[in-house]
């Protein structure tokens, strides 16, 4: 039986790497199908499972840069993971700021009336003209 060569730039002192590393990017890929199909148990479910990939990423690549043993490639997979993160985390900010604005515009939030007891009830009642 022939094992595998690790892809070109990888060592063999790293194939923890390249799993934990291949795991994160897995993960951002369902995420990233889950988002664009709008599936809301999807994107928890991947969401969730992102966050394990990337703790252990993090731990894995944490301990080998103390020794050292960080090939170049690896480094730029998981760099670029991060800024996929990123853009998937400023992605949905600028989703959850449109839809709080439709939701706004939709249903506009009562404002209570300043200087009353009774909130905007009191003031609609009066009609807003001042009493002595």
């Amino acid at each position: 039986m022939t094992q595998a060569l690790p892809p070109q730039g990888v060592s063999h002192a790293a194939p923890e790497l390249e799993e934990t590393l291949a795991a994160v990017e897995s993960r951002l890929a369902s995420l990233g199908e889950a988002l664009r199909v709008r599936d809301i148990e999807a994107i928890d479910h991947h969401s969730t499972e992102l966050h394990r990939a990337l703790a252990r990423a993090v731990d894995h690549f944490t301990h080998a840069a103390r020794k050292g043993a960080v090939p170049l490639l690896l480094r730029r997979r998981l760099a670029s993971a991060g800024g996929q993160v990123a853009a998937q985390r400023e992605s949905l900010a600028r989703a959850t700021a449109a839809l709080d604005r439709a939701i706004e515009v939709l249903m506009p939030r009562e404002t209570p009336a300043l200087y009353s007891s009774l909130g905007g009830r009191d003031r609609a009642l009066r009609g807003g003209a001042i009493q002595a």
